[in-house]
């Protein structure tokens, strides 16, 4: 089992669908670590103030291009502040074909060691969590579609918890111990 200090200076990317917990592991596991930066992915969306389109199904070559935006830029803050001597825990929705994609752009980058892990609640578990929450992060995209993305359109690479049933805690400690399984680059 690897430690904690292996994360030294790492880029740890934190996916999964909408309301799977990714925001609440990632702040958790950066809390962690000794040396850690919480880079939020969504934010990259939110800065655009003009001309900005959703990616939704169906939406076309320009909601993709800014989708692709949004990745390179997370990616290229997590660089900054892997070598800076932190850990960049990334925390954003990268879902089928974006996965791979993701984690050459940062090794196209030259940091390593970098780690992926996949929150795959089970749908219901999901449709629970999204009902309690004070927002709504789905659209025009369903609990049930993105979590068949996730399943059946996500390369199995990683470190993929079935979180359904564990305390954030818990999913931590998970995450810590299998870091070896997380380590793609």
């Amino acid at each position: 089992m690897a430690s904690s200090s292996s994360l030294d200076s790492a880029v740890v990317l934190v996916t999964g669908i909408m309301a799977s917990g990714k925001s609440t592991i990632a702040q958790s596991l950066a809390e962690r670590l000794p040396r850690a930066a919480h880079v939020r992915g969504d934010l990259f969306r939110r800065m655009v103030v003009s001309g900005r389109v959703e990616y939704e199904p169906g939406a076309g070559a320009e909601a993709e291009a800014q989708l692709r935006l949004r990745y390179r830029q997370s990616a290229r803050v997590a660089e900054g502040y892997v070598r800076g001597g932190f850990t960049a825990v990334v925390q954003d929705v990268v879902l089928g074909e974006y996965l791979q994609e993701y984690v050459e752009y940062v090794d196209g980058l030259g940091v390593r060691p970098v780690y992926v892990v996949v929150l795959a609640p089970r749908a219901d578990a999901v449709v629970a969590r999204e009902a309690a929450r004070g927002k709504s992060g789905y659209g025009e995209w369903g609990v049930r579609e993105l979590d068949r993305v996730l399943r059946e359109e996500t390369p199995r690479i990683g470190l993929w918890l079935d979180t359904s049933d564990l305390t954030v805690d818990a999913t931590v400690d998970a995450v810590l111990a299998g870091l070896a399984e997380a380590r793609v680059g």
